[in-house]
């Protein structure tokens, strides 16, 4: 079986009176003779991507899962087709064919064996495509079994869900360190600048682009932004730098396209954070994309740039409307791109992941063994226990509550003195509820904050003594 993306480019010459209505990048799966039918009637790949068409509309807006989907369909058909099984037969005949793939993915030859998470997420998958298709009778049945178990949510709702019998039980989530406490993150931003731990310059070092990478994964840190969201931020979407530092952060507008699920929202960054961004940018951004003759594939010429928007290929465009892809064809007025990170060469740079294995490495092998592996949504987990704690502990609030009291017109300062740490920590993070942040903390290790908030205020509060007694027994 072949898995294509679609693209539109030249469809004028197919034949077709008008332009497909099928997403770009959409996945398509088409059998090896490339046929979607036969005198049998439409083939079971028809019904897979209409399945996969569907998906921006049914609760997956983003490309990156339509791939991972169409990836777990195209490894059950195969597995299907080699053993000459429907994807279509009947329950029993497919249940037996799941027991086999089960033994297949989780124990088979390593090169086709998956993790018991990626396993659970193609038993997802599939159960929701064969769930639609027996919706709308392609498919006699849904070959899965399901157990309704009765669950409390975050916010204390009890309610009933139904777990796939076919999934597997996955490690304790708390059993990974999954965040960088304050000393772990110290010591990456400073091997990431080319410094020992001490902060002075470790002359060993090699590298280049220090002052790009510090900058960036500083940003990550002070904002919480995820890998694609830092990764297509232009260099004229940065705030500009106050004239007066602040110890309430400033705010960050990121770019609805950019998010995950299309969901704009306001974040913020530390000044100190801030200031090290317009320090690469006035220097070794600068220098890096001067002259530069790098040109992508159908080119976006940037004239006439402001905070808001500019004039692109012509015509006025806002920075809001621009998609990753096309942000990635941004041409700067005097050359190079025009994200904030570039390479040698003005040309963007994209390969996060790469930069903080080998700063992660690169530690352990000089300076701390225990250091942990780092990817880029750590750093997004390290923001929001970073910000929970300076939350809980008022720090946000009294620097907020100083600029309202001197008579500062700030908005964020206003709603920092109003809102409970929790739906701030929403907000930042883009959940729709502050239900969802609960969760996403529960995977973090919260305890250690609220433990050491009460043991600061113990001291000037009047604690029940059965409180105390409570509060040790859930932690």
């Amino acid at each position: 079986m072949i898995l294509h993306y679609f693209s539109s480019a030249g469809w004028e010459e197919w034949g077709l009176h008008d332009r497909p209505v099928i997403r770009e990048a959409m996945p398509v799966l088409i059998d090896e003779d490339l046929c979607f039918e036969d005198a049998a009637g439409p083939r079971p790949t028809m019904m897979m991507n209409l399945w996969l068409r569907e998906l921006p509309v049914s609760g997956a807006p983003s490309p990156k899962s339509w791939r991972t989907y169409a990836q777990a369909l195209k490894g059950w058909a195969e597995f299907l087709d080699a053993r000459r099984i429907s994807v279509f037969a009947e329950r029993q005949r497919l249940r037996d064919a799941l027991s086999m793939y089960a033994e297949y993915r989780l124990s088979g030859p390593l090169e086709v064996r998956l993790s018991p998470a990626s396993w659970n997420l193609a038993v997802k998958t599939l159960s929701s495509f064969y769930q639609w298709a027996a919706a709308e009778e392609y498919a006699p049945t849904v070959p899965f079994s399901y157990m309704r178990q009765s669950m409390t949510r975050p916010d204390g709702a009890r309610v009933e869900v139904a777990r796939n019998l076919a999934t597997v039980r996955t490690g304790n989530a708390h059993a990974t360190r999954k965040y960088l406490e304050r000393p772990y993150a110290e010591l990456l931003m400073h091997a990431l600048a080319g410094n020992d731990p001490a902060g002075e310059r470790d002359v060993s070092f090699r590298g280049r682009e220090t002052g790009r990478n510090a900058a960036v994964i500083g940003l990550a840190l002070s904002s919480g932004l995820r890998s694609q969201e830092f990764t297509h931020l232009t260099v004229y979407e940065v705030p500009p730098l106050p004239r007066r530092r602040t110890a309430v952060p400033v705010p960050l507008v990121l770019a609805a396209p950019t998010a995950k699920g299309r969901k704009g929202r306001s974040t913020w960054i530390g000044y100190e954070d801030l200031a090290r961004v317009h320090d690469y940018i006035g220097w070794e951004r600068a220098a890096a994309s001067e002259g530069s003759r790098w040109r992508p594939r159908a080119p976006l010429f940037v004239e006439a740039p402001t905070h808001d928007g500019a004039l692109i290929n012509g015509t006025r465009r806002r920075w809001h409307t621009l998609t990753p892809a096309e942000r990635l064809r941004l041409v700067a007025p005097g050359g190079g791109s025009a994200l904030l990170a570039v390479q040698a060469g003005g040309k963007p740079f994209v390969d996060w992941a790469t930069v903080l294995r080998r700063t992660a490495q690169r530690i352990r092998d000089r300076y701390e063994p225990s250091f942990p592996h780092v990817h880029p949504h750590v750093t997004r987990h390290t923001f929001a226990m970073a910000t929970l704690e300076r939350l809980v502990r008022g720090y946000y609030q009294q620097a907020a509550q100083l600029v309202v009291d001197t008579g500062g017109d700030d908005a964020l300062a206003l709603y920092l003195t109003k809102a409970d740490p929790l739906l701030v920590l929403r907000d930042l993070l883009g959940h729709t509820s502050a239900a969802t942040t609960q969760a996403y903390l529960h995977l973090l290790d919260t305890q250690r904050i609220y433990r050491d908030a009460h043991a600061t205020a113990g001291g000037a509060l009047a604690v029940d003594a059965a409180a105390v007694a409570e509060f040790e027994g859930e932690v």
